[in-house]
């Protein structure tokens, strides 16, 4: 029985993840950095607020439950100080990309850094929530024989899952608030982080915390979607197949790679002068990737 809440509460938690990285990063090398660089930034802010508590509670001289929302908050603040920190970094390191490449512009977005920052800021955050309820979920013990819950288990999955998305979402709305300098998406992002965190400490009156959460990760969600640049149509031709398939039929290009597969939409073009027939989709997960992106405007 540990063994099958385990598989289930891990699947919950880090399953939209895991579908994520394999469908929109794992083809891509530079994204793959990408990805370990912004969970880099993470551990760093939990370095930060581990040192942060110890100090707190040294110079206290007390370690009790009034301190919690304190530390959260403070933690909370970290992660979005390591955030904006990793805006700075990738901003940096498109500019440098851009003057690499043939035709001067970066061979990724900044929208697609946002995203996999965005992603590995959620899936790095919630493997540290849930390594240790899932070790409790294998036993010895049995949840609620004294009283309490009997959904702790499923309710921090799921609560997990939420966070995972959630940071995703703020990573998309956050880097574009940077970069159009806008201090009311910053302040929301914090803000709605905040919140988030603090609903947490009505547990285990999962009603009064759960719901909000998820009701705040769908608002989020839509807000990531419209700043990306997604919309209904896109999403159609996401799901038909059609706005990919156009951009991998067969053109004339003047180089060997054509400027399209650069932006992950098109497909390795020959030499001029060879048929059309001869030109080679892109692999099956770089397919899968540009498909589920373009439904978002990356």
């Amino acid at each position: 029985m540990g063994a099958a809440v385990l598989l289930g509460c891990a699947a919950i938690a880090l399953g939209p993840a895991a579908a994520l990285l394999l469908l929109t990063v794992a083809a891509e090398p530079l994204l793959l950095v990408l990805l370990v660089a912004g969970a880099f930034f993470w551990l760093l802010s939990l370095l930060a607020a581990s040192l942060l508590w110890s100090v707190w509670v040294r110079l206290s001289g007390r370690e009790d439950a009034a301190l919690l929302p304190l530390g959260a908050a403070g933690a909370v603040l970290l992660q979005e100080l390591c955030r904006f920190a990793c805006f700075k970094v990738l901003k940096k390191a498109d500019e440098g990309l851009a003057t690499l490449s043939e035709d001067g512009r970066s061979p990724i977005s900044l929208r697609r850094m946002a995203y996999v920052s965005g992603l590995s800021f959620g899936i790095i955050s919630g493997v540290f929530s849930i390594t240790n309820i899932l070790a409790d979920s294998v036993g010895p013990g049995t949840v609620g024989i004294h009283g309490d819950s009997q959904y702790y288990f499923i309710t921090s999955a799921f609560l997990t899952m939420a966070l995972v998305l959630l940071h995703t979402f703020w990573g998309i709305i956050f880097f574009d608030a940077c970069e159009r300098r806008r201090a009311g998406g910053l302040g929301l992002v914090v803000g709605s982080h905040l919140l988030t965190s603090g609903l947490t400490f009505l547990n285990p009156w999962y009603e009064a915390s759960l719901g909000p959460i998820f009701i705040l990760t769908l608002c989020t969600g839509l807000w990531a979607f419209s700043t990306a640049g997604g919309s209904f149509r896109n999403v159609l031709k996401c799901l038909s197949c059609k706005g990919v398939s156009r951009s991998l039929r067969a053109r004339p290009c003047s180089t060997r790679r054509c400027r399209c597969l650069r932006r992950g939409e098109g497909a390795m073009a020959p030499q001029l002068g060879t048929p059309a027939k001869a030109f080679t989709p892109t692999a099956p997960g770089e397919f899968v990737s540009v498909q589920f992106l373009g439904a978002f405007g990356v």
